[in-house]
């Protein structure tokens, strides 16, 4: 099997097992699925892709934790009123950053003037309230309609801020002052 005239191995055809008509599979054209046109999401479908269903009302729910705030923000298909405890959104919130935070929700989700809100929130300052309105607001927008998710993601409106006070320690004023320090 060596060629002489090089001591190369000669090379070995490779065998090709037969295959017969009937083992041979037929060609098999899988069906194609029909498309369906995508519609713009607008308030009258919403409730067609909403995760959860809505409760008597047709209001939406979201809850929101901010330090030691907690919001119940409530979303409607409306004219694009908001009221938090009772009160509308520019009286209850006097600072002007409060405002723009709780309006981009709106803004980037493009739901502003669509949709009614309502708010019940306790506990904490004016801060930490705002914080947990706009956590629940983006919760409950996320019930209302499923297909804005990435934007309130991408923006991070579904995200909860863990932080809080620090605690105070022993034996000190403060979480982090410290008592004068005396050498003599």
């Amino acid at each position: 099997m060596t060629n002489e005239a090089n001591d190369t191995p000669a090379p070995v055809e490779p065998s090709t097992p037969e295959v017969s008509e009937a083992t041979a599979t037929p060609d098999v054209s899988i069906p194609s699925i029909p498309s369906i046109p995508a519609e713009p999401v607008t308030p009258s479908t919403a409730t067609a892709t909403a995760t959860k269903p809505a409760t008597a009302g047709g209001w939406f729910w979201g809850t929101g934790r901010r330090k030691a705030s907690v919001a119940r923000v409530r979303v409607r298909p409306g004219d694009g009123t908001f009221v938090v405890n009772n009160k509308p959104m520019d009286t209850f919130f006097t600072e002007e950053r409060d405002h723009k935070d709780l309006l981009h929700v709106l803004e980037s989700t493009r739901t502003s003037g669509q949709v009614e809100i309502q708010v019940n929130v306790r506990g904490g300052g004016y801060t930490g309230q705002a914080g947990a309105i706009l956590l629940g607001l983006g919760r409950a927008l996320l019930n209302y309609d499923n297909s804005l998710e990435p934007i309130l993601r991408d923006h991070g409106f579904l995200t909860r801020d863990p932080r809080r006070v620090e605690r105070k320690k022993p034996g000190q004023p403060g979480a982090r002052k410290r008592f004068q320090f005396s050498k003599r």
